[in-house]
């Protein structure tokens, strides 16, 4: 599908990944637990909302059954009171009290009886519905018919105000359940004539049917909780488990960048892990010997280089053209120069050093001292700042940076800041700059521009190499640019892990 350019960026800040990458934990331990919660979560609302529309269509069928059959019993109570005539009615009622055991508790009252109800329950509606049905169909003279749930608590049976409460155990025994918890009960009233209503109560086949549509039963939950800490206590060790081993072959990578020495990873876990380590043990010792190799070949080329070019300098001596035989030595020493020069590049970034603390302002402050001796304009501000490097290699990195900047700048400055996680050592000149298409190959070895071979023609190149170079081994970066008030500035930026603030 087509964007145009000016939705371009705002329909990149809604992709995906961008923002699981911001909602995810970094690391993959957080990773790897917040999906597979967040699996058994959806895995379980899933089933309980199958489960519970399952359970739901169940318990209304059962309660259709149920309350049809306790409507017929209830029906021919109603038409056995309508057959009897009027004065008759108290009698037989107080003959079914006396006697017991029957499923009704009934009475006659002159209006229908204010019941309070149970609130909006679904099995209860259904309940009440299916009753009035049936009633009408088994019943269809009946006028008025009124049928409630209410919970047995101070429950009035008649419009004189007397409760369930007031009633002798005996006759209300079939209707008041309160253990293990109070059951609802079902009121029926009808109207037999003018004042004359038919007060009918009584339980339903299931006292708590109102409990089996409810899918988040107490004994539920806590399976459930319970699961889901298992899942996940066992998520945690087993992911813990797996990214051990990757943790530490992270460690022994930065120590290998670095070029401190670290033992050999052990050959243990997982089959993907243990060809990870051999792979990767592989890869440093071809480095390694790459590394010995380079050094051993350049100091063999420097060494062999020597004897030719000495020879050839004492053969121009012979020369009877002086300008020829100057010519010469200006050449011999240029090659002897640049035999030297890639010498130094490669011993000069593998400097061997174990880190340690270094306070910048002490470092900084004794180079600062021997340019001003040396007749350089320098300044410097005192941050407070160390850092975590290589003592020799940093203040070779440094130096040259500086020497660069003493060599093309008539004033240089030095700061040192954080910056966010990160700090920053800054080394500006105030000299013409540098042209912005050469920035890009500035650092390369042997590049040089114009106005620094006029400047400094002893030079070969090499020093921005170097030190992009140790400050890359220390994990961080050189950033060249030119600065926006004029001159060449150099930014050494360190990892914000390797510093920490001094106290005053």
């Amino acid at each position: 599908m087509y964007f145009p350019p000016m939705l371009r960026p705002a329909m990149s800040k809604l992709r995906p990944g961008r923002w699981l990458a911001r909602v995810l934990p970094p690391s993959l331990l957080g990773r790897l637990v917040v999906v597979m919660v967040a699996g058994v979560l959806l895995t379980q609302l899933a089933g309980n909302w199958l489960w519970a529309t399952q359970r739901h269509a169940e318990a209304e069928v059962e309660v259709r059954t149920a309350t049809q059959h306790l409507a017929h019993s209830a029906s021919k109570v109603v038409r056995f009171f309508l057959s009897l005539p009027a004065n008759y009615r108290p009698l037989i009622i107080q003959q079914f009290r006396e006697m017991g055991g029957t499923r009704f508790l009934v009475n006659v009252n002159r209006a229908p009886v204010e019941i309070p109800g149970i609130g909006e329950q679904a099995l209860a509606e259904v309940a009440k519905a299916q009753v009035r049905t049936t009633l009408k169909e088994d019943v269809p003279n009946l006028s008025k018919l009124r049928i409630d749930f209410a919970w047995p608590d101070h429950l009035p049976v008649s419009d004189d105000g007397t409760t369930l409460n007031d009633m002798p155990e005996g006759w209300v025994q079939n209707v008041v359940l309160t253990k293990p918890a109070p059951a609802p009960i079902l009121l029926i009233q009808a109207e037999m004539g003018p004042g004359n209503w038919l007060y009918l109560a009584t339980l339903m086949p299931n006292p708590y049917f109102l409990d089996s549509g409810n899918p988040l039963t107490r004994d539920r939950v806590l399976l459930q909780a319970l699961s889901l800490g298992a899942v996940l206590l066992l998520c945690i060790l087993v992911v813990r488990w797996t990214t051990r081993p990757l943790a530490a072959l992270s460690e022994a990578a930065t120590a290998f960048g670095n070029g401190e020495r670290m033992p050999e990873l052990p050959e243990t876990g997982s089959r993907e892990f243990v060809n990870t380590v051999r792979a990767f043990s592989a890869m440093r010792e071809r480095i390694n010997r790459y590394i010995a190799d380079r050094e051993r070949l350049f100091v063999s080329i420097s060494h062999d280089l020597r004897t030719p070019i000495m020879r050839l300098k004492l053969r121009t001596e012979l020369l009877d053209d002086e300008q020829l035989r100057d010519e010469f030595h200006e050449d011999l020493d240029e090659l002897e120069m640049m035999v030297k020069g890639a010498l130094q590049t490669v011993k000069d970034s593998d400097i061997h050093e174990n880190p340690t603390e270094i306070r910048l302002d002490a470092l900084l402050g004794r180079m600062v001292r021997d340019a001003r001796l040396a007749g350089h304009q320098v300044s410097f501000t005192a941050s407070g700042l160390s850092v975590a490097a290589k003592p020799l290699a940093l203040k070779r990195a440094i130096g040259n940076l500086l020497n660069n900047a003493m060599h093309y700048g008539k004033q240089v400055e030095l700061a040192v800041e954080p910056r966010g996680t990160n700090i920053a050592i800054v080394i500006r000149d105030h000299g013409p700059g540098v042209p912005p298409e050469a920035l890009a190959s500035l650092a390369e070895p042997y590049v040089r521009l114009e106005h620094g071979r006029e400047q400094n023609s002893s030079g070969m190149g090499l020093g921005l190499g170097i030190a992009r170079g140790i400050v890359q081994a220390h994990g961080g970066e050189l950033l060249l640019d030119n600065h926006p008030e004029g001159g060449f500035r150099a930014t050494i930026v360190l990892p914000g892990a390797a510093f920490t603030p001094l106290d005053s």
